[in-house]
């Protein structure tokens, strides 16, 4: 059964001692920064962020817990996670850490308790995108974290980290094979990717799902000012609205890397 958003306080210091630890290792080994709005919000707030590469063991994913842990903020975050952990039976494991499957309703139980949550709208699709769209942001159509904050009135704060795309080398995001083996019904995985990497060498599959040993290159990440929908936007083009001026903002802190 899931643990409900508001974890015992176990959970919570095991929580916080993972993410200072990813703090202190993204700093010595990859020469992190972490700049923006970096004020603690006081009101339930919609994180949303993007994929370097890979799935729950993404840098982006450490880089954005950092960046909240130095924003000061002192309520639980929902991470928001592709549900495939869970059919794998690996899901308890992430939810002693804040993970919950990625649905509204584990959302709107985090706001309702005061609590926030951390989403990654393109998922899979994003999170293991090939070499060549490592600096790109792709929602691919996924438009539900704007539809939550029409919703619920929340605010969204986007998290922007460049870098991590380089710390691996992903020939191919395999969507042909994910399609082929119907994976994209069964499992609602549309990628699999097919990757270089330390220890692991050329694989198919395994990298993204599993830690592998990244290259030391330089991640910066930029927490950004609040965005709300407009009175007349509906969550298609707030959705683009946000995607659009991540990207602009990944792009700007990639060439001044």
């Amino acid at each position: 059964m899931p643990l409900p958003s508001s974890f015992t306080r176990s959970a919570m210091l095991l929580r916080d001692g993972v993410v200072v630890a990813s703090g202190q290792y993204l700093r010595k080994y990859h020469g992190w920064q972490s700049a923006g709005e970096l004020t603690p919000p006081a009101e339930p707030t919609l994180f949303v962020s993007h994929h370097g590469f890979g799935s729950l063991f993404d840098l982006n994913v450490f880089a954005a817990l950092a960046s909240l842990h130095e924003m000061g903020v002192d309520r639980p975050v929902t991470l928001l996670a592709h549900q495939l952990a869970w059919r794998i039976g690996v899901g308890p494991i992430f939810e002693s850490l804040g993970a919950q499957p990625a649905s509204h309703s584990a959302a709107r139980e985090a706001f309702a308790q005061g609590d926030h949550a951390l989403v990654m709208p393109g998922g899979d699709v994003d999170g293991f995108k090939p070499h060549r769209d490592r600096n790109r942001i792709v929602f691919d159509g996924r438009t539900g974290f704007a539809q939550l904050a029409i919703d619920t009135g929340v605010r969204v704060v986007p998290i922007v980290t460049s870098g991590a795309g380089d710390t691996i080398y992903s020939l191919s995001d395999g969507r042909w094979l994910a399609r082929a083996l119907g994976l994209d019904r069964v499992a609602r995985l549309k990628a699999i990717p097919m990757t270089v990497s330390i220890p692991w060498g050329f694989n198919i599959g395994l990298v993204g799902f599993a830690p592998h040993l990244p290259l030391p290159v330089k991640l910066s990440t930029r927490v950004l000012p609040e965005m709300r929908p407009s009175a007349d936007e509906d969550a298609n083009a707030f959705a683009e609205r946000v995607r659009a001026v991540m990207q602009a903002t990944l792009t700007e802190l990639t060439e001044q890397d």
